[in-house]
């Protein structure tokens, strides 16, 4: 966990609340998903404060459960919501008011790969994959799968595929 958050304080550097939330988060789901109870029952008081005080005072709806990679970027957090069921792998970007989730109660979430750029105003629902380096621009609206090493960006998407 220690070697997780010191990468994602590197990651954040200047960007004081972005290393706030990721931190938050960190600690959150280390209790979460500690196999211990007594770890657990320990970290409960720091569950329900990060709940209150990421949902309520910031904005922020990271649920501690959600499985999240290393490298974790954010940037300004407000309006920010992330469904449990999400999976983001390592050195994600995400920027404010972008929800990330499925597209009815108890429907599939996203998947989404390493060394994603994830603009502001995004929507992603649905269960599907967006693939490893991909760069989403703000306003876009995500509800099928996005191949690796792609850029999208509008509504409605126009997909454009990076040069290597």
């Amino acid at each position: 966990m220690l070697k997780n958050i010191k990468k994602d304080f590197y990651i954040n550097r200047g960007n004081h609340k972005g290393m706030a939330i990721v931190l938050g988060y960190r600690i959150s789901n280390y209790f979460a998903d500690n196999k211990y109870s007594l770890i657990r029952i320990c970290g409960y008081p720091f569950l329900k404060l990060y709940s209150f005080f990421f949902t309520w005072i910031m904005g922020v709806e990271i649920p501690a459960k959600t499985k999240i990679g290393v490298g974790l970027q954010i940037w300004h957090g407000v309006g920010l919501i992330i469904n449990v069921k999400v999976v983001i792998g390592n050195d994600c970007t995400l920027r404010h008011t972008t929800t990330i989730g499925n597209k009815f109660a108890g429907g599939g979430s996203p998947v989404i790969g390493d060394n994603v750029d994830i603009g502001a105003h995004t929507i992603i629902i649905g269960d599907i994959k967006i693939g490893n380096n991909v760069t989403i621009g703000a306003g876009s609206i995500i509800t099928k799968s996005i191949p690796e090493n792609s850029i999208v960006y509008g509504n409605p998407l126009k997909l454009k595929l990076k040069k290597e």
